[in-house]
C-alpha cells in the first residue's frame, strides 16, 4: 500500500481528494490545524506549516491542495523524501499579475515564486513534480466568488451586475480537480509540467451568475445596472465593507479563458459543464 502526505486535506479540493485516494488504496497522512477524527485510510496529523508535527522520513507521494507559497517554502527545506510531488496553484498567477490592485499583484507574485521553487527543488532532487492551476473553483461551498454571490443573493433576493459583464469564465468543480490530481500521480507525461485546469464549459460572467441565482431556493433575480448607477451602488457597498475591489469589477468584462487540451491529452481530464445546485454553495464542515 502506498502512502501519501497531504497538505490542505481539509480544504475544498482536499476533501474530495482524500476520498478518491482512499478509494484508490492509498494510506494517507493529512495535516490539519484543528483536531479531526480519523477515518478509514486517513491519519490526521495536528499542525500547520508554522508548527509541523513529526513527519515520516519517506512517503510515496506528497500532494498539496493548500497555499502554494507556504508549501513551496516547506518543500525547499524539508528532509522528507518522496517519489512524487503534485501541488495546486491557481490561474491567478496569470490573471492577477498586471492587476491595478497591489494585493492581487502580490498574490500572483507569490504563486509564481512558489511554482518556481517547487519545480527547482524537485529537479534538484530528481523528483518528478506537477503543478495544477485551476480556474474559478466551486462545488464545496468554500470558494470566495460563487458561494459569496449565492449567499448575498439569498439574503437580498437579487444580485446586481453592471451591464456588459460578459467576460468569459470557466468555473471548475472541486471533484474534477481531485480526479485529475489523482490521475497525474502515475502519469509520466505530466512530470515537470504545469497545467491549466478550466471547467468543462466557457460562458459569459453574466450567464454564470444567472445560473447560480436560478439554482437557489427560492431563486434570486439578476439586476443589471447602467455603469453610473452600478458605480454609485458599489460606492455605497464599499462604505459598508461589502463590495468587491475595483480590479474584480473590471475583470467582469474580461475574458479569462484557459486551454484544457494539454490536461485532456496527458491526464484524461474531462471536467463537467457548469450546472449549479444549491448544495454546491452551502459550506460543508
Amino acid at each position: 500500500m502506498r502512502t501519501a502526505l497531504i497538505f490542505g486535506g481539509s480544504g475544498q479540493i482536499g476533501r474530495p481528494l482524500l476520498r478518491r485516494l482512499v478509494h484508490g488504496g492509498w494510506r494517507l497522512l493529512a495535516l490539519s490545524r484543528e483536531p479531526r477524527a480519523g477515518a478509514e485510510g486517513v491519519t490526521w496529523l495536528r499542525g500547520g506549516f508554522d508548527a509541523l508535527p513529526a513527519l515520516p522520513a519517506r512517503v510515496d507521494a506528497v500532494i498539496s491542495a493548500g497555499p502554494l507559497d507556504a508549501f513551496a517554502r516547506w518543500y525547499a527545506r524539508t528532509g522528507v523524501r518522496t517519489d512524487r510531488v503534485v501541488a495546486f496553484g491557481s490561474t491567478s498567477v496569470e490573471v492577477k499579475q498586471d492587476s491595478v490592485d497591489a494585493a492581487e499583484r502580490d498574490v500572483a507574485r507569490r504563486l509564481r515564486e512558489g511554482e518556481a521553487t517547487v519545480l527547482a527543488t524537485a529537479s534538484a532532487r530528481g523528483t518528478p513534480a506537477t503543478l495544477l492551476r485551476p480556474t474559478l473553483v466551486y462545488g464545496a461551498g468554500r470558494d470566495a466568488t460563487l458561494t459569496r454571490i449565492a449567499a448575498l443573493a439569498s439574503r437580498w433576493g437579487r444580485f446586481p451586475l453592471p451591464r456588459g459583464a460578459n467576460g468569459l469564465r470557466q468555473p471548475v468543480h472541486v471533484d474534477d480537480l481531485a480526479a485529475v490530481a489523482v490521475a497525474c500521480i502515475d502519469a509520466p507525461a505530466s512530470f515537470g509540467r504545469v497545467y491549466a485546469l478550466p471547467g468543462g464549459e466557457t460562458l459569459p460572467y453574466r450567464e454564470m451568475v444567472a445560473r447560480v441565482l436560478a439554482s437557489l431556493q427560492p431563486p434570486a433575480r439578476l439586476v443589471e445596472l447602467p455603469s453610473p448607477v452600478f458605480s454609485l451602488a458599489l460606492h455605497a457597498a464599499r462604505l459598508l465593507g461589502r463590495a468587491p475591489g475595483e480590479a474584480v469589477v473590471a475583470r467582469m468584462r474580461e475574458d479569462l479563458v484557459f486551454d484544457a487540451a494539454p490536461a485532456q491529452r496527458d491526464l484524461g481530464y474531462a471536467p463537467r459543464p457548469f450546472k449549479p445546485t444549491p448544495q454546491m454553495f452551502g459550506r460543508r464542515t
